[in-house]
């Protein structure tokens, strides 16, 4: 936490002195037979709150804009109810974690924790917030099983320490040839690519990192159910100052009760739409062979208007399948498929040119992105410029008139993403000022560039940790190669001196 003390010089008197000893001991006396304070109350007055999670695509991740995450975005908004810093420690073991809010190592842990009963004895866990299921995955290139029966002699993998682990041990006394592995440090899109692959037969993870995922690893796919749905709850140490505890229930029930929980769920995974089996693999092949030829000037046009690439990505991809010589019976062409008027508006004398068309489609998304309200911001202020550079900003500022008119807020884009469809009805757009569009179509615009942006920044994600880790075993090897090196030195240096005295013998 960043802290700015500013000092002031300060002059006391003897007397003064004296006066303020006499205050502090007369009110050390009064206080001594009070209450401690709970909790709570400290953490108010220490203005910061600690919370143990797990870095991933559900819980807590670095985004464009700074850290995002279906469970980051509930814990920040309970630290700034509570008026305080969130601190979050990140824990990579989820049966250590339980251990370490047990052993009261930080103040509760969230990160999409199932409530399960050998954790209740360590542990208290708040109300619910979400429910989940856990789900059997196998390759679609594989016979599809149907019961546990058919995992026997198949690779199994679930990560250690998780629910998962313990749902299936609690099978294992109905289905004693039931088998499998756990392993750490492994996050559950870990698992699902590794299915995707063929390196293991199946694997087992919950809905909702399924639903955010499935259209990165195609081949993967649900083939059952593992048992009824689970609750997902935030973790507190067990004791009798339920303080914090109370405080945590009483916001997570408020968002649940005012719609404000449901509004973050949908935002964050209802666009995520179902993409046919051949549309994903399609998808993803073009992901491994197309993108990396235009990713290095994608990168830089992001760099030069201040945007994220994967975003510029993932509209070229909407625009023309990361085809440069892609053209439109409308007379669109190039990888951003832009019109000859906005070409021309962005200095853009060859469509064609994939640099070009890079360059002048960042631009373009820029253009529109600051000549929005500024009351429009954060991510809301993101899809509503790609709406804009699909149906143009005049037609969206009348779907934020009639959102307004019709009581919604106009400043948000799942708001304004329901009246953009009235533009196509004369009712509605006969009183707007730029009138007819075909409204529905930017709305699905933004949902498949929603949808691509996640697919590439989490393959990204993932290229980046493969990377990382390819580093790290790199630096192992050249550090045993060199402790090797030396060892054998070492080694012939202590045999001279016995060959030089065997020599004086003779």
């Amino acid at each position: 936490m960043d802290m700015n003390d500013h000092y002031a010089p300060a002059r006391f008197s003897f007397m003064n002195a004296i006066g303020g000893l006499l205050f502090i001991g007369i009110s050390a006396l009064l206080t001594g037979s009070a209450t401690p304070a709970t909790l709570l109350e400290r953490l108010l007055a220490q203005g910061e709150l600690r919370v143990l999670s797990r870095n991933g695509p559900t819980t807590y991740y670095e985004g464009p804009y700074g850290r995002t995450g279906f469970e980051y975005y509930i814990l920040q908004g309970f630290a700034d109810e509570l008026g305080l810093e969130l601190v979050i420690e990140d824990e990579e073991k989820l049966d250590r974690m339980i251990d370490r809010i047990a052993q009261r190592q930080s103040h509760f842990a969230a990160a999409g924790l199932t409530v399960t009963k050998s954790r209740e004895h360590k542990v208290h866990f708040s109300l619910p917030y979400k429910h989940v299921t856990q789900q059997l995955i196998y390759n679609s290139r594989t016979e599809r099983p149907s019961t546990l029966e058919d995992l026997t002699d198949k690779k199994l993998l679930v990560i250690a320490g998780s629910s998962h682990a313990e749902r299936l041990a609690e099978y294992k006394e109905i289905h004693p040839a039931l088998s499998w592995e756990e392993r750490d440090a492994l996050e559950m899109i870990d698992l699902l690519e590794m299915v995707h692959k063929g390196e293991i037969d199946y694997a087992v993870v919950d809905s909702n990192a399924y639903k955010l995922n499935r259209n990165v690893f195609p081949r993967a796919q649900v083939a059952f159910d593992v048992g009824t749905p689970q609750a997902l709850a935030w973790a507190f140490p067990k004791g009798r100052d339920r303080s914090l505890l109370e405080r945590a229930e009483q916001y997570l029930a408020r968002i649940q009760h005012d719609g404000s929980l449901a509004q973050l769920e949908a935002e964050l995974y209802d666009h995520i739409d179902e993409i046919n089996t051949g549309g994903a693999l399609l998808f993803a092949y073009r992901l491994e062979h197309r993108l990396p030829r235009w990713e290095e000037e994608m990168r830089t046009a992001a760099e030069t208007f201040d945007l994220d690439w994967h975003l510029l990505a993932a509209i070229s991809y909407q625009e023309s399948h990361w085809n440069a010589n892609a053209r439109s019976r409308t007379g669109v062409r190039g990888l951003m498929m832009l019109t000859q008027a906005a070409a021309q508006d962005m200095g853009v004398t060859n469509r064609l040119d994939p640099t070009q068309s890079i360059y002048g489609g960042a631009k373009y998304y820029r253009w529109m992105y600051d000549r929005l309200a500024p009351e429009v911001t954060g991510e809301d202020r993101t899809w509503m410029a790609l709406a804009a550079y699909n149906v143009g900003l005049g037609h969206l500022e009348d779907a934020r008139t009639l959102t307004l008119e019709h009581g919604g807020d106009p400043n948000r884009w799942t708001d304004v993403s329901q009246y953009l469809p009235l533009l196509a009805r004369r009712q509605y757009y006969r009183e707007t000022r730029f009138g007819y569009a075909r409204g529905w179509e930017p709305v699905t615009y933004v949902r498949n560039i929603r949808n691509f942006y996640n697919i590439i920044a989490l393959h990204d994600q993932q290229e980046q940790r493969r990377l990382a880790m390819a580093r790290h075993f790199e630096e192992e090897a050249l550090l045993e190669d060199a402790s090797l090196e030396l060892d054998e030195r070492d080694a012939g240096e202590r045999r001279v001196p016995e060959f030089t005295a065997s020599m004086s013998v003779l």
